[in-house]
């Protein structure tokens, strides 16, 4: 798909006011009810799609048909970043009532990095046709990683800060409280770091080793950086709402390691056979509408074995403590 630098940069403007705007409605700080998550959780999803129809309409059935694969993978591996949030949020002891304006900086340094790790892609893709091979090696491999780590009982139950996160601390300094949504302040005549820049870095930080599989994994549906770019930032600006949203259930999703870890592996599957068709070897390669249609399943039943397992666990307990 060829996309001139003004549709770019009419894109990026559009995008940059969207963000604009959700920051402008959710800049009070308050707790964010169901309700409100549920309507804006809608209004990102409708406005991917209605983004996705005039793919469609401009570009094809082709560029269509990727944007939304790479979309439905990326909104399926943020919402299994969501776990991660939840320990940060914990960990730094986040009062309720900002975690909304932590999560929207979070993701707007998320959105920034990831648009440098897009274009090292494109990159790289375009100067390395042999980079495919590594790509695809890599998802089977953390396909394989998140298998084990879900044997493990999953998730970790705590977040330890990286080197980065705490040699930034350890130069500036920390408040030993949250003063607002303050991010300096100034103790004992030298200016630091409050709680609330702290926790937005992690966030900010912590996404750039979730774009490590990512990145790839749309890569393995589309090498078209306008489609990988849009359908990473679409699926980020709706992740705040989605963290109110379904903060509750991350708990019973219980197989969603494993249904990622199918996906992974399936696109590093299809990263290798066409690295195989790019040097020359006759391999079958598979389509775009096959690959959103097996996304699409294995989501469907991870996410209906995990409700069903989930259920099952409750009952079990519910009859321990009778």
């Amino acid at each position: 798909m060829n996309v001139s630098l003004s549709v770019w940069l009419l894109t990026i403007v559009a995008l940059c006011v969207l963000v604009g705007a959700d920051f402008f409605i959710g800049r009070k700080p308050h707790d964010v009810s169901v309700k409100e998550a549920g309507i804006w959780t809608v209004v990102w999803v409708v406005l991917a799609c209605l983004f996705g129809l005039g793919l469609l309409v401009f570009g094809g059935g082709k560029p269509t048909g990727e944007f939304f694969a790479g979309y439905i993978t990326e909104k399926s591996l943020s919402v299994d970043n969501l776990f991660v949030f939840v320990l940060i949020m914990g960990k730094f002891a986040v009062p309720s009532q900002y975690q909304q304006r932590v999560l929207m900086v979070g993701v707007v340094m998320a959105l920034v990095l990831r648009t440098i790790f897009i274009a090292a892609g494109a990159a790289i893709i375009s100067a390395f046709s042999w980079v495919f091979y590594i790509f695809g090696a890599f998802l089977i491999w953390t396909a394989w990683k998140l298998v084990q780590d879900a044997r493990k009982d999953g998730h970790d139950e705590e977040y330890e800060e990286n080197k980065l996160l705490k040699m930034v601390e350890q130069r500036f300094g920390v408040a030993d409280r949250y003063h607002g949504t303050k991010l300096w302040i100034e103790e004992n005549g030298k200016r630091v770091m409050t709680p609330m820049l702290v926790v937005m870095l992690a966030i900010g930080s912590t996404d750039v080793l979730f774009a490590l599989d990512s990145i790839p994994a749309i890569y393995g549906l589309t090498q078209d950086p306008y489609i990988v770019f849009t359908a990473n930032a679409f699926a980020l600006m709706g992740l705040r709402q989605l963290y109110f949203l379904i903060g509750g259930l991350l708990k019973k999703l219980v197989h969603l390691s494993y249904g990622l870890s199918i996906i992974l592996g399936f696109i590093g599957v299809k990263l290798v056979l066409h690295a195989l068709h790019e040097s020359g070897v006759h391999v079958p390669e598979i389509s775009i509408p096959f690959s959103l249609g097996f996304i699409v399943l294995v989501l469907t039943i991870t996410t209906l074995t995990s409700l069903r397992a989930a259920k099952k666990q409750e009952q079990a307990e519910v009859e321990r403590t009778a």
